[in-house]
C-alpha cells in the first residue's frame, strides 16, 4: 500500500524516544502505530473489496457493518 511509509516514520520516532527516555512518547507511538497499520489495512480491504458484490457502483458498502470496523 502507498501509507505504509507512515508505518516507518512512526518506528523511527519511537526509537527516538526510547534512546531519549522518553518512555510516555515511546508508548503512545506503540498505540499509534495499531491505530495506522489497522486504518492502513481497512483502507486495502476497502479497496478490495470494491469489486466484490455487496458494493453499490459509488463504492458505499451496503452490507450494514458500518464504516469503522477496527479498535
Amino acid at each position: 500500500m502507498h501509507n505504509d511509509w507512515i508505518l516507518d516514520v512512526l518506528a523511527d520516532l519511537k526509537a527516538f524516544a526510547v534512546a531519549n527516555d522518553l518512555g510516555g512518547l515511546a508508548e503512545q507511538l506503540d498505540d499509534t502505530t495499531l491505530i495506522a497499520a489497522a486504518e492502513i489495512a481497512y483502507q486495502a480491504e476497502v479497496a478490495s473489496a470494491r469489486g466484490n458484490v455487496g458494493y453499490s457502483q459509488s463504492g458505499s458498502n451496503i452490507g450494514g457493518l458500518g464504516r469503522h470496523r477496527y479498535a
